[in-house]
């Protein structure tokens, strides 16, 4: 393919009514010669399935690649486009430009001014890993850490449940989500998002409307071994295993689960987090429950736990005893597991009761 002429074509005739002055005006532009990673701007001549051509003016034709068309699948002819130089001249005479190239390059300013002012942007992911959502912004490839998630998106699951953590992440895919840019490096093709930064300032405000005593409505997010983690208004809360009910708690998810609406007590606030209490917005059954024992009496309990130092007994639905070992016989070497078998029934009398430190403690029957 014979590629097109650079410079000014002049007949004889137009050249008779220029001056010296109005030529070298004229070729001025042409007489620059365009040099690899230059960015250049031309109009669009022709948008083809395998390559579009570019007008650039006295400085020739430019030519955009297939690998490209895809990526410039909206332009028309017309259209006056903004290109990045590959190779200024190929042995057909065209220039080779790159779409994207200058796309990024701009899309890197825009980045900067963004991260320097502080702005809010909306991204979409458009892939998921375990440790984060792969997003695009200004034509740039960026990364959003888990850890940069709000309470409202991020997966608190079990560590082992890998596989829910990527199902969790996966169901952000697609959706535009609102953050700040948290780091950005052009030399090392880094860039940062983090959406608790976008949230921060309006957390602030939720933040001090909020005190303790208060009781809320949240969305669980998360229940993990230690407890159960709640969405409030964007704020994220924590209801610690031993707040879920008055009675023991083995597992948080025999309570509630991912999705449920609950109500909750605020037991504690920090900067980032609210403690708060399931089992403190109804009446302690331990007070009522004790109400009948008195020291010296006998109870029945079954045996729930086995330790080196004795044995814990359930003598009701909220009421949990200890019998020392102390309790079991002469020596050093007594050995509780020896005595006791667990979820055996067995008579107890009750030494102590201490109201106020929620214990009762108890001895063998002889």
């Amino acid at each position: 393919m014979n590629g097109p002429k650079k410079g000014i074509k002049l007949t004889m005739a137009n050249a008779k009514k220029l001056t010296m002055d109005e030529l070298l005006a004229e070729n001025t532009d042409s007489s620059k010669k365009i040099m690899t990673g230059d960015t250049v701007s031309g109009t669009v001549l022709s948008v083809k399935k395998h390559e579009i051509l570019i007008d650039l003016g006295a400085q020739g034709v430019g030519l955009v690649p297939r690998r490209e068309v895809s990526f410039a699948r909206n332009l028309k002819v017309g259209d006056e486009v903004t290109t990045s130089v590959i190779d200024s001249e190929m042995n057909d005479g065209y220039v080779l430009l790159s779409l994207r190239k200058a796309v990024k390059d701009k899309g890197w300013d825009e980045i900067q001014a963004k991260l320097d002012n502080s702005e809010i942007v909306e991204v979409t992911p458009f892939d998921a890993n375990r440790g984060g959502l792969l997003v695009e912004y200004e034509g740039i490839r960026g990364f959003m850490p888990v850890s940069q998630l709000s309470a409202e998106h991020y997966p608190r699951v079990g560590s082992a449940d890998k596989d829910e953590i990527l199902q969790r992440l996966n169901s952000l895919v697609g959706k535009p989500i609102k953050a700040r840019i948290l780091d950005a490096s052009k030399k090392e093709n880094k860039l940062i998002f983090s959406e608790k930064e976008a949230i921060k300032d309006g957390l602030a405000e939720r933040f001090a409307e909020l005190k303790v005593g208060d009781v809320i409505k949240g969305v669980v997010t998360g229940v993990v071994d230690f407890g159960v983690f709640v969405n409030v208004d964007g704020i994220e809360g924590l209801i610690h295993i031993s707040e879920i009910s008055w009675e023991r708690v083995n597992n948080p998810s025999d309570y509630v689960k991912v999705g449920d609406t609950i109500e909750a007590k605020i037991i504690a606030i920090d900067k980032e987090r609210l403690s708060l209490s399931m089992k403190q917005l109804v009446e302690d059954p331990w007070i009522s429950e004790v109400e009948g024992l008195k020291k010296g009496s006998k109870v029945e309990g079954t045996i729930t736990r086995i330790t080196p130092f004795g044995a814990f007994v359930q003598i009701s639905p909220a009421v949990e005893a200890l019998v020392h070992v102390s309790e079991l016989g002469e020596g050093s070497d007594v050995d509780p597991e020896k005595i006791f078998t667990l979820n055996e029934r067995k008579s107890f009398k009750v030494l102590d009761i201490d109201k106020e430190g929620r214990k009762i403690s108890l001895s063998i029957t002889k």
